[in-house]
């Protein structure tokens, strides 16, 4: 998936989305690949924690308790952190603690996370995934 353009992620996302509103809703919507010292709560293009704001550009980065629901999808992802224009992928970044310092994650940190969110899915979920990248 690192060798996927931003434009090419978007459009997965999107077709994902209509299709599969429940494969949509099991991609970066975990907290396990945070970057930076900051929890995030919600994507955004430019990471922000300055009064606990929780922004994050890295997928399945939303490690904070209170993240919020509405953010919880691939198709949010990729509308909010500016993947279209070539930003947050597949490489994130994400802020550190109680300020506006943007850290960048480690290399394709958040081609990873999705491919690791398209993993755990069951062999159905695959299926549809499979037809949808090959669409793409």
């Amino acid at each position: 998936l690192a060798k996927t353009s931003g434009k090419d992620i978007v459009q997965f996302a999107n077709a994902v989305k209509i299709s599969s509103p429940a494969i949509d809703g099991k991609v970066c919507s975990k907290g396990y690949a945070a970057v930076g010292t900051a929890q995030g709560k919600e994507y955004a293009r430019v990471p922000d924690d300055s009064s606990s704001a929780g922004k994050t550009a890295q997928c399945s980065g939303l490690n904070k308790s209170d993240a919020k629901n509405e953010h919880k999808f691939l198709s949010k992802f990729v509308s909010l952190t500016g993947v279209n224009e070539g930003e947050n992928w597949p490489t994130g970044s994400g802020a550190t603690s109680s300020n506006t310092t943007v850290v960048k994650g480690s290399t394709n940190s958040s081609a990873k996370a999705v491919a690791t969110d398209l993993v755990a899915l069951n062999r159905d979920e695959k299926t549809i995934v499979a037809g949808l990248l090959a669409k793409t």
